[in-house]
């Protein structure tokens, strides 16, 4: 529970929480636009430059549980400054990585450094306010939180162009400076040995099943699935892991998250709910910089620009979210929620190489508005019903739910696009007959396939159709897997009527 301190300056905590959280928002949507220039800096292949994103998602869906214990051993106040600190610090070590290797270890070091700004920032939050002024809080939290996808696409693609992408992790050094000002100067003492007897057996459990997963996720592509014997090991370790830590859970005396959470219907839909939108959209804001640079041409700051519209989408929801939630209900507003993502991500199958910018904003500002819509009604869902004091371990698991879909989606949505690419070049190129004297005069002469320059040139442009279909493959698909989201709505019960009202500074 938040001290007397901490509830007369809660104001200014929130701010601090709310750099702190920015800070790791912002790196995420700056990196995935600096992308392709980072991998012909450090000379990757596109699986290998894939590492740079899902190496710090998978070591923030590893991180996060412990980081619970620890806050509760060593107090929620020490632990945010080590996060802030570490975070700000591999931030530095990333802006100075020379290859492959050194930028995939560096981000492991940023995930479990910044795993517990998330969670801990939500569960401060939630126990410095009451419970009417928590959709209201969340809203305002999150519209800040949102400035990193809003500001990070066309800052990441301003700083690529005009400085160096190393400086996207440098920007995080003066937001990471004020956030531990803000911490240290406001935020009261907690000496935490509040924490259960370790669970080695069940934590060891379900880091297992986190990495086997990711691992087989990433690597399976590159080894042809099932027919690797390394994939088959893989495989059975995320499984093994998981059923250790199920047993794990239900039986030990103190087992790693108490029991308590999943006997919570709202707690257990919602976090299964967050697990899937992370899976199904999250993965879209890694592919569409690499779709506009990689096949039309967009330079990083034009990629980064038309990014720009899914955050402020966000920002628009996140701002009307507190009324709605009053007047309709929490799960009323998440259906119109996946309903906007729907409707983007059929907009997103429709893309062609021959298009403007302008399916692009529109798809993405729709797309935001309706995740936008969905991240304070599932924070109000998930702790309607939950006792106050297993909040904190409830923040790490829905926020590893999260970060571990959003870690799955990526690797899979990468491994369509490079398959069904694959699948489509081959069925394009066995069309072409290249001995066939009428292509010459159908095809631009550029593309006339009795040169060498001309054959490239062609080979070059069926590869980048390919490419599209690979894209639009996966539109479709997350489309559909989308609309299967609305059942588990029905599961959740209503959260209690709650009356909007203002923000006093000090404690009621």
């Amino acid at each position: 529970m938040a001290s007397a301190k901490d509830i007369e300056n809660r104001i200014p905590i929130t701010g601090a929480l709310m750099l702190a959280t920015l800070m790791n928002t912002l790196d995420s949507t700056i990196a995935n636009v600096a992308l392709p220039h980072m991998q012909g800096s450090l000379q990757a292949s596109q699986d290998q430059i894939t590492w740079v994103l899902t190496s710090y998602i998978l070591a923030t869906a590893v991180m996060t549980p412990l980081s619970g214990w620890l806050s509760m051993k060593i107090g929620r106040k020490r632990m945010l400054l080590f996060s802030i600190i570490g975070f700000t610090a591999a931030s530095m070590l990333c802006g100075i990585a020379t290859s492959v290797p050194e930028m995939v270890a560096f981000r492991l070091l940023q995930g479990l450094a910044g795993a517990a700004l998330m969670p801990l920032s939500q569960s401060v939050m939630l126990d410095l306010y009451p419970q009417r002024l928590i959709p209201v809080v969340m809203s305002v939290w999150s519209a800040a939180v949102i400035l990193g996808p809003i500001a990070g696409p066309s800052l990441g693609g301003w700083i690529t162009e005009h400085l160096n992408w190393r400086w996207v992790f440098f920007i995080n050094l003066p937001i990471g400076i004020l956030a531990v000002l803000g911490i240290l100067t406001f935020m009261a003492r907690d000496l935490g040995g509040r924490q259960r007897p370790f669970d080695f057996i069940g934590f060891t459990a379900l880091v297992s099943f986190v990495v086997g997963l990711q691992v087989m996720l990433d690597r399976g592509p590159g080894r042809d699935w099932f027919e690797s014997p390394e994939i088959w090991i893989e495989t059975a370790l995320a499984i093994g892991g998981l059923w250790v830590f199920i047993v794990q859970t239900a039986t030990a005396e103190h087992p790693f998250f108490h029991r308590d959470l999943a006997k919570d219907r709202n707690f257990i839909g919602t976090t299964i709910f967050g697990f899937f939108v992370g899976v199904l959209l999250f993965s879209t804001t890694a592919l569409i910089p690499s779709f506009m640079q990689n096949l039309l041409g967009y330079s990083a700051m034009q990629s980064g620009t038309a990014s720009m519209s899914r955050g402020l989408g966000s920002l628009v929801s996140f701002l009307l979210v507190p009324l709605l939630v009053s007047r309709m209900g929490a799960r009323l507003v998440l259906l119109f929620g996946l309903t906007g993502c729907i409707c983007a991500l059929w907009m997103m199958a429709q893309f062609d190489l021959s298009m403007t910018a302008n399916p692009i904003v529109m798809s993405g500002f729709i797309q935001g508005l309706g995740v936008g819509l969905l991240f304070a009604p599932l924070s109000t869902l998930s702790y309607a019903t939950l006792d106050a004091s297993h909040r904190v371990e409830g923040t790490i698991v829905s926020t590893m739910a999260r970060s571990l879909g959003s870690s799955v989606g990526i690797s899979l949505v990468q491994a369509m696009v490079i398959r069904d690419g694959a699948l489509a070049h081959s069925v394009l190129a066995g069309q072409i007959d290249t001995s066939n004297p009428l292509l010459r005069f159908t095809l631009p002469k550029a593309l006339d396939p009795s040169t060498p320059g001309g054959l490239m040139a062609l080979n070059g442009e069926v590869t980048r159709q390919a490419a599209m279909i690979g894209y639009v493959d996966v539109f479709s698909w997350m489309t559909l897997l989308t609309l299967l989201l609305i059942p588990l709505i029905l599961i959740l019960r209503p959260a209690p009527a709650i009356r909007m009202e203002k923000i006093e500074v000090h404690a009621d």
